[in-house]
């Protein structure tokens, strides 16, 4: 413990001397600007210039405390990439990525590895899959128990861990009973919930769910959907919520973020974007979420067209090739996000 005080002590000497900023009333968390990810392609010719995969294309939002911030779109827009590297699983090719603790920003691209893993009880992540996220060779309390330990928050063989443990399996819907069971005597969504409980037994301000629910039964679904809104309200936790449902996202989110070939599209409330939608990505999007009601069915938006590669974008906007919207200036220049409303960023 003391050595995990001398390393965050040297993060805050190196933080940034800049207040933590207020947006409308709510505290910044979290604020990316200009965050690119790029990954390299293996060359095949030994004079080919080098190309890359553009994952994340120049993503700058908020991210408020005490929020759910759901980040949607089709798969392989970079939503997953955005997360990890948001955590520094990845670091970014270009940007800032700026954590608020204690009112002092601390620019996380600066950091070096001791000091980032200081700060991994603060950030965590959820796993997309709940049935290889898990060591098969480990029991629950293992699992929970390893960070604790790797922080030195508890000493390893002390009783008071066990109790921890105990209290922490309560809370995420574990009977004190499964401690000691393996992974593979449980159902995905008991997995789920001890991948939820590894994440939150570290006590974290910033968790980001990563396809947390897309694995499992949609009864099983609203269970841990349940779950996360209810510790949410006891812990104070932050939520980046990446998902590809539209149903899941507007029932747990507050904002909603659209991403499509690495750009944020459209970013609003929830309930904003379901009533008011302005780009037309966002609009196909909402046209496809199926409504129990067949008297009051959307006219469905089919997007035509290829969808450009990610390592070859064109030159103006990455949509003009499948909107039907597109004017000659889209082919030309990529548009700038503007808030059309308070809050409501396209």
């Amino acid at each position: 413990m003391e050595n995990e005080n001398k390393e965050l002590n040297t993060i805050e000497a190196e933080s940034q001397d800049s207040a933590q900023p207020v947006v409308d009333g709510k505290k910044v968390l979290l604020r990316l600007r200009d965050v690119k990810q790029y990954f390299p392609v293996k060359k095949t010719k030994l004079r080919e210039k080098q190309r890359y995969v553009r994952a994340n294309d120049g993503i700058s939002l908020d991210i408020f405390e005490g929020e759910t911030l759901g980040l949607v779109g089709e798969s392989g827009c970079g939503k997953s990439t955005l997360g990890r590297t948001i955590l520094q699983l990845y670091p970014q090719s270009h940007g800032d990525i700026l954590y608020y603790k204690d009112g002092k920003a601390i620019d996380l691209k600066k950091l070096s590895y001791e000091e980032m893993r200081v700060l991994r009880k603060d950030l965590q992540l959820i796993f997309q899959d709940p049935y290889s996220s898990l060591n098969p060779r480990m029991t629950v309390g293992q699992i929970i128990g390893e960070g604790l330990t790797s922080h030195g928050i508890f000493k390893r063989g002390d009783p008071a861990m066990k109790e921890y443990i105990m209290k922490v399996m309560e809370d995420c819907g574990l009977a004190s009973y499964m401690f000691n069971r393996y992974p593979h005597q449980f159902s995905g969504g008991q997995r789920q919930r001890i991948g939820i409980a590894r994440s939150l037994a570290l006590s974290p301000k910033f968790v980001v769910c990563d396809e947390a629910v897309s694995a499992l039964d949609v009864s099983i679904q609203s269970q841990i959907l349940n779950l996360l809104s209810e510790l949410r309200e006891k812990a104070g936790l932050t939520y980046l919520f990446i998902t590809h449902d539209l149903s899941v996202v507007k029932y747990i989110s507050d904002r909603i973020c659209v991403m499509y070939l690495g750009n944020m599209v459209e970013l609003s409330e929830s309930e904003e974007l379901f009533k008011h939608t302005y780009h037309p990505y966002t609009e196909a999007l909402l046209s496809a979420v199926p409504i129990p009601d067949p008297g009051h069915q959307k006219e469905r938006i089919i997007l035509e067209g290829d969808i450009p590669s990610t390592i070859n974008l064109p030159k103006g906007c990455p949509f003009a090739a499948r909107c039907k919207k597109c004017k000659p200036e889209c082919l030309e220049r990529r548009p700038e996000t503007k808030e059309i409303e308070p809050g409501h960023f396209v």
